[in-house]
């Protein structure tokens, strides 16, 4: 959406930033989470866009996450809870 929601991420021109973004990636921690009415149907549609997720759907309890990769270095989780 051109005109919805917008996410800005510090840059990694800082000597600190690259090192924590690369160890985030390396453990597979996302660098934010969204909130989604169902991931399911939000990871079908945004991979048939040809988003690349490193964690397919997993089903944690009440908790339903997905992480994707940004192209720009940092891992982004969605999430709904049941």
């Amino acid at each position: 959406d051109p005109d919805g929601t917008e996410l800005l991420l510090e840059p990694d021109g800082h000597p600190a930033v690259r090192p924590y973004k690369a160890a985030l990636v390396e453990d597979g921690i996302p660098a934010t989470s969204f909130a989604v009415d169902d991931v399911h149907a939000e990871f079908a549609r945004l991979r048939g866009l040809g988003v690349r997720f490193t964690q397919e759907p997993l089903e944690m309890g009440p908790v339903t996450t997905a992480v994707l990769d940004d192209t720009c270095g940092n891992l982004i989780q969605i999430v709904h809870s049941a």
